[in-house]
């Protein structure tokens, strides 16, 4: 394990293959634009945790181990394809008008209990504007974060089993997202409305199932290895890795990774389009194809840590003038 991140010179890779796929395939502009039919999938599968919720909760009234497997082996990835409708509407690429986007950003948050949707858009957005550079990109962990951890395996499975939580410490080293307006009141409200709404149908069992399948979705479960496999460098000093196992049927595509960061503003149903379109251009990059694998090599290989990232330079400041 190396006690520094990995140092790498040069410009963000992605724009400069968006331009050179755009050049070689002009037809690749077809694909950017907006799938409403997003809202109407994240609606569903709010609609499925709800009735999920109510069931499990009024089935085993204090079963908290039953509420725990299903949240598991069921309700993680219900809340997970949430986080990629949450991801598109972040990118506006389910509807045109803000406004809209943002009212599914409310939506899809709900069954996560914990609010979150308004600052992940604004922390995200940030990750695209900066992404790889230490004091822009919030996806990058702290020094100290990845000194504490090392490459421990119990340390590293403990990161991943509390990572939606760890986040919060990186917000004051980037610069700041408006945590308070009125859309992240909304947030607040509405989630806490939910979860009470849960709780007075199924009691604390369907609440502690929503909550389970959040923390399952994002933490230490074979779906949390998708924040490994987005960015972290398990091979050649590559900033982004795609990922192409089954998971992405039920996971709306979100592992084509490389795909989205060179083409934002294709939605998620279109990303393996893109990929078609242009294999010259990703056939050849790093890629996992088993997440069930990579958690656990990540875990229990000495080799990697959380320093295993590709940070660039900040970009020079322009002379005053």
């Amino acid at each position: 394990m190396t006690s520094d991140f990995i140092r790498m010179d040069g410009l963000d890779p992605h724009r400069e293959r968006a331009a050179a796929i755009m050049a070689a395939h002009p037809e690749v502009r077809g694909l950017i634009g907006r799938n409403p039919w997003t809202a109407a999938i994240g609606f569903g599968i709010v609609a499925l945790q709800t009735v999920a919720a109510l069931a499990i909760g009024r089935a085993f009234p204090g079963g908290w181990v039953e509420a725990l497997l299903a949240a598991a082996l069921f309700g993680a990835f219900a809340n997970h394809a949430l986080y990629v409708v949450t991801h598109d509407a972040t990118h506006a690429t389910i509807f045109r008008d803000p406004w809209a986007n943002r009212v599914v950003l409310l939506l899809a948050d709900l069954p996560n209990i914990t609010p979150g949707s308004m600052a992940f858009r604004g922390y995200h957005l940030l990750h695209h504007s900066g992404r790889s550079r230490y004091f822009s990109d919030p996806d990058i962990p702290n020094v100290w974060e990845a000194r504490l951890v090392g490459n421990v395996w119990w340390r590293k499975a403990l990161w991943m089993a509390f990572f939606p939580w760890l986040q919060i410490a990186r917000i004051s080293r980037v610069p700041a997202v408006q945590l308070f307006d009125g859309w992240a009141f909304a947030n607040y409200l509405s989630c806490l409305c939910y979860a009470a709404l849960i709780w007075a149908g199924a009691g604390w069992t369907g609440v502690l199932y929503l909550f389970a399948s959040f923390w399952f979705a994002t933490g230490l479960h074979p779906l949390g290895a998708r924040w490994i496999s987005e960015h972290y460098v398990l091979g050649p000093g590559h900033d982004t890795n795609s990922y192409y196992g089954p998971i992405n049927r039920i996971a709306l595509n979100i592992g084509y990774h490389n795909e989205h960061h060179d083409f934002p503003r294709i939605p998620w149903s279109r990303l393996p389009d893109l990929r078609k379109l242009a294999p010259e251009f990703y056939d050849a990059l790093p890629s996992h194809m088993s997440w069930n694998r990579l958690i656990l090599e990540f875990i229990f290989d000495k080799r990697y840590s959380l320093f295993s990232r590709v940070v660039r330079p900040e970009p020079a400041a322009e002379p005053a003038e």
